[in-house]
């Protein structure tokens, strides 16, 4: 055996061909578009409110579920979570 660098085989494509995405291009996408994280809060208002002064991207208005308050929002790749809180009293 020799040593040089090892050969490329033919039936795949060669590292950095552009044939094949890099793990760059699953940025954002780990969930295949659908809600993947979820960030529970105490203060669900106070929380909102928060995020969105800083700017943050909502998916629609809160709205309350049977399990409590909820709205969809994304993170700096593009990830979606759910901001969820306590039902109001």
């Amino acid at each position: 055996m020799g040593g040089g660098p090892p050969t490329r085989r033919p039936d795949r494509p060669a590292a950095g061909s552009g044939r094949r995405p890099g793990p760059a291009a699953g940025i954002g996408r780990q969930f295949a578009g659908r809600v993947g994280l979820f960030l529970r809060v105490d203060d669900f208002d106070a929380a909102y409110a928060r995020m969105a002064e800083y700017g943050v991207h909502f998916e629609g208005e809160p709205r309350s579920e049977r399990y409590g308050q909820v709205v969809v929002f994304h993170d700096v790749a593009g990830n979606r979570w759910d901001l969820l809180g306590p039902r109001p009293q």
